[in-house]
């Protein structure tokens, strides 16, 4: 991004806001759906995203790259706290007394997404790992950035990365040789790939958004 460009975000430009928005939007929302599994989840995700980054506009260096690292930073933070409220919410509903249960249609629309199937299967590997690892590779993996870049956007030093994505991918195809059957290397239950596997090398998301 040009120092122009940085110099009107910081000083609150609305124009160049909505440029930044424009520009990431699909991205961040890509990331948090990756992080979440959920795309009502990863819309909020967004949305609380660029509020923040908004908030945080006079934080944005004078001189650099792309903001994507910054922006996909702000959302596995915004997934983060997302994820733990949905988890106090569902503890507290939980223990209130139970009536007829309406048919919840969010499920339904889920599974119309193209690769619905496997995203469960990504998802359930993925909930093997530590949070800390399961960030580092979406934003390694998934969304393409390098070492330097993941760190900056987590805020920890790239020997943090490096070591995290490592034991992430090590767990993951140790789990991909544990759940491959011996029937054409899909796995039991879904024609979902394990990341980390051959086949799921073949069916890796396109990285998006990257300038």
């Amino acid at each position: 991004m040009e120092r122009d460009d940085r110099a009107r975000l910081r000083a609150g430009d609305p124009g160049a806001f909505g440029r930044l928005y424009d520009e990431y939007a699909r991205s961040v929302y890509n990331h948090a759906f990756r992080l979440t599994g959920n795309w009502s989840t990863a819309e909020d995700v967004t949305a609380l995203t660029y509020l923040e980054a908004w908030r945080l506009r006079a934080r944005i260096d004078p001189d650099g790259g792309s903001l994507r690292p910054w922006l996909l930073g702000i959302a596995t933070n915004a997934a983060r706290n997302t994820t733990r409220t949905a988890r106090r919410y569902e503890a507290a509903t939980a223990r209130l007394p139970r009536d007829d249960v309406l048919p919840d249609f969010a499920d339904e629309l889920v599974c119309r997404i193209d690769d619905a199937e496997r995203l469960a299967a990504v998802q359930a590997a993925l909930g093997r790992l530590r949070r800390a690892e399961r960030e580092v590779f979406a934003l390694c993996v998934w969304s393409g950035l390098d070492y330097a870049e993941a760190a900056r956007a987590l805020g920890v030093p790239i020997g943090t990365v490096r070591s995290r994505l490592a034991r992430a991918r090590k767990k993951l195809r140790k789990l991909a040789d544990g759940q491959i059957s011996g029937e054409n290397g899909e796995l039991r239950g879904g024609r979902g790939q394990i990341p980390g596997s051959r086949a799921h090398r073949a069916t890796r998301p396109t990285q998006e958004g990257a300038r």
